[in-house]
């Protein structure tokens, strides 16, 4: 994983502060608070670390640890790295604003196959709209009286201009969009896991279902060009932030020399510098030695 990303770069904005929201209809969003301030950063220099704390946020989905916790949980992993960027995500392009209508293929979140450009806009923009306006494939928005906006329109001048919309301080997205999307990467993370753990003690049918969990895997495959920086360096065009964990989750996944595997004691997610790894910490293997002894005592 290190290797592989070692020369690479990528681009994305998170906020130094997030609040959670509540909307006209109920829904509960995440969004960058008032006067939070956007920050322009590479998510590719700790791409591992990023991943395991995806991975470990859906691991709390999965388990329905609360409400209160699951949502510390998401902030925690907003506040470090940003929203995940469903808006250029889901669609079949990121360029969607040059188009006459966003066709989205099959997901968990929006039924319709195609929707107009504004009605899609509405999802992400359900507190203050903004200033867009669209006839056909020509489309026209600005920004007023708020340098950090124009900066990051100007940033991201080469970006689908539906990236730059997605940075705006307006931007949300759903909660309950977020623990999906968590819950399913945690979901992949456990079926891959289990495959493997419990070959020999399931039956067909079981390690069938395991499969049938890993091919519902995968998403649209990023672009990437080559910048010439201090050396050649390769430039992943991700457009959202959930298509670069999705791609990065798939190499470690496939990592041979530091698999990911789940603690034997706490059940944390963590990538292992030995493939028989069974412990997240050392800490934890005395904690689950000490249990062991204890039990066996009881006995």
């Amino acid at each position: 994983m290190s290797n592989l990303f070692q020369k690479t770069s990528s681009h994305w904005v998170r906020y130094s502060k997030y609040e959670y929201r509540e909307g006209e209809d109920g829904v509960l969003y995440l969004t960058p608070a008032p006067k939070a301030k956007p920050d322009v950063y590479d998510p590719l220099k700790d791409a591992d670390s990023m991943v395991l704390a995806a991975l470990n946020v859906g691991r709390l989905c999965m388990h329905r640890a609360g409400d209160e916790k699951i949502q510390a949980a998401i902030m925690d992993f907003v506040s470090a790295y940003g929203l995940l960027g469903f808006m250029t995500a889901l669609p079949t392009t990121p360029d969607f604003v040059i188009h006459e209508a966003v066709y989205l293929p099959k997901n968990h979140f929006i039924r319709e196959e195609s929707l107009s450009t504004e009605e899609y806009l509405t999802y992400f923009f359900p507190f203050e709209k903004l200033d867009f306006r669209k006839t056909g494939q020509e489309s026209v928005w600005s920004v007023e009286n708020d340098r950090d906006m124009l900066a990051l329109i100007m940033t991201f001048s080469d970006s689908p201009q539906a990236m730059s919309m997605s940075f705006q301080r307006e931007y949300a997205e759903r909660y309950d969009w977020l623990v999906t999307q968590f819950r399913d990467w945690a979901f992949t993370f456990t079926a891959s896991f289990l495959y493997y753990e419990d070959y020999d003690r399931v039956d067909e049918a079981t390690r069938n279902l395991y499969r049938q969990g890993m091919a519902a895997f995968g998403g649209i495959a990023p672009t990437y060009h080559i910048a010439l920086l201090d050396k050649p360096t390769i430039v992943w065009d991700f457009h959202s932030l959930l298509l670069g964990v999705q791609m990065m989750f798939s190499f470690m996944l496939t990592d041979e020399k530091r698999p990911l595997r789940a603690c034997k004691h706490c059940s944390k997610i963590f990538a292992a510098n030995h493939p028989n790894a069974a412990f997240c910490s050392p800490q934890c293997k005395n904690k689950y030695n000490v249990y062991k002894s204890r039990a066996k005592k009881e006995e």
